[in-house]
């Protein structure tokens, strides 16, 4: 069975050739733990989570090496320890703040259903490394001294901006991109700035200071993955400027033609079909959404969220909805009620390992689910409810808890719209198109309809629906 994943870098799908098949390597960028994680910071750590899943199944789990990096220095971090800790000094006060979210990031993934990552490394424990690598480039000539900083020289690498598909040119003053008089181009960044004596720092050739944003994941990759490896994901928000960046550097430093063989990507995630945002009242913490009643009047388990990310492909949008939660909540539990024996989460049947084969492809695992679940209920098929049992165990779906622990978790029987206990039926009509029994399906629109319910069939497979006004 051949692995095919997209590869940004290319812009086309290919077959997955380990560099090293007894020692697969991925680097995937994890948090910067100066706030609790959003809903949109779980889509990376859940499809990269189902890739090292699928990874340790194909070359053996002892063959596989996951590093998810901790960015515990950064400007951000300083700002919330002085808001949150103003009596405190500086260093103790970023501790605390690093330390409770760093804690509350591992909880959350955890109950998100995430296999622990082979290592997470924290940026501060890397200062070393860091400043050897921008040593390097400063011999090199592709990094230079001006205004108290340490900066990356863009023109002195004549292919910077292939993997964001930006031409060096184009990189004037705009997006994410700081513009400085002591620059030589505007698109030149910071690999060293220096620290004042109330901001932590550490020593260097170049005086008192703390490291730039991309210098810290090209030290940690190479310190625990080699020069070159083979995966590097992440949002889609971080091919530019983070990920180009990490590309030129590293590659300049140890003189490859590459950083990583395949680069990988999530999509974006909106709210309700806004961008989420503070202002609009619809951010949300992966924290909030497990444990408090501040989305559509319920908490949500863990799974639930899970399979809500993944009935959409990781390259495309997710419109992140009330709705496609009660589906995904209904689903798992007529799921789990079937489901049958299986304590290993690294087996998963044939089929299914075909599916997330095509690019992690999970939305084309889910009728394979549909399928296992109405032979396993219906015709009481004790092999099609073991591979139920197995698929959802391999996708981090299901740990063996009862259905109603997931159906009940947080749920609260009110009176509006979003309370209205249409999922049975929800359920059964994605049952009857997977299985294109239109009849059925139709039978069951016409049913919802009459009960005031209108219902739409979405393009990533998904179903919602709203109370007819």
């Amino acid at each position: 069975m051949t692995l095919r994943l997209y590869n940004t870098l290319t812009r086309r799908k290919e077959d997955f050739k380990p560099l090293d098949p007894s020692n697969v390597r991925m680097y995937v960028c994890g948090p910067t733990v100066y706030d609790f994680a959003h809903i949109g910071n779980a889509r990376p750590v859940i499809v990269f989570d189902v890739l090292f899943r699928l990874l340790r199944h194909l070359y053996g789990p002892e063959h596989v090496t996951y590093v998810r990096n901790i960015t515990d220095v950064d400007d951000k971090i300083n700002a919330r320890a002085l808001r949150d800790f103003p009596e405190l000094p500086l260093n103790e006060a970023i501790r605390r703040v690093t330390e409770k979210t760093a804690s509350q990031f591992q909880a959350d993934v955890k109950a998100l259903g995430c296999l622990e990552p082979s290592t997470q490394p924290r940026a501060t424990e890397f200062i070393d490394q860091m400043i050897a690598m921008i040593t390097v480039l400063l011999a090199k000539g592709n990094a230079y001294q001006a205004g108290g900083e340490v900066l990356f020289d863009v023109a002195s690498m004549k292919d910077y901006g292939a993997l964001s598909n930006r031409k060096l040119e184009d990189q004037q003053a705009g997006a994410r991109v700081a513009v400085e008089a002591h620059k030589k181009n505007p698109g030149d960044f910071v690999l060293w700035k220096l620290s004042s004596a109330e901001e932590p720092g550490w020593e260097s050739p170049w005086g008192r200071g703390r490291p730039g944003w991309h210098i810290e994941c090209s030290a940690m990759s190479k310190s625990y993955l080699g020069e070159v490896f083979d995966i590097h994901g992440g949002g889609l928000d971080l091919i530019f400027p983070h990920h180009e960046n990490e590309l030129a550097q590293s590659r300049c430093a140890h003189g490859t033609k590459k950083m990583a063989n395949v680069w990988m990507h999530n999509g974006f995630l909106q709210v309700e079909g806004q961008k989420m945002s503070k202002s609009l009242g619809n951010f949300f913490t992966i924290q909030q959404l497990l444990s408090s009643n501040d989305f559509g009047s319920n908490k949500w388990h863990g799974y639930v969220l899970r399979l809500a990310m993944l009935m959409t492909h990781y390259r495309q949008p997710i419109d992140w909805s009330v709705n496609r939660l009660v589906e995904a909540r209904s689903l798992l539990n007529d799921w789990i009620s079937t489901a049958i024996g299986s304590t290993d989460s690294a087996d998963a049947p044939d089929e299914l390992v075909e599916a997330l084969s095509d690019d992690l492809n999970s939305p084309d695992a889910i009728p394979l689910l549909h399928t296992w679940h109405r032979w396993g209920k219906g015709k009481q098929d004790i092999h099609s409810a073991q591979n139920l049992a197995r698929s959802l165990r391999f996708l981090g779906l299901w740990n063996g808890e009862p259905s109603h622990e997931i159906y009940g978790y947080g749920y609260d029987v009110g009176s509006g719209p979003a309370e209205i206990d249409v999922t049975p039926l929800i359920s059964a009509r994605l049952a009857a198109r997977a299985a294109k029994n239109w009849t059925e399906s139709d039978r069951i629109r016409d049913e919802l309809d009459a009960m005031g319910v209108s219902i739409k069939d979405n393009k990533d497979g998904t179903t919602s629906w709203e109370v007819k006004r």
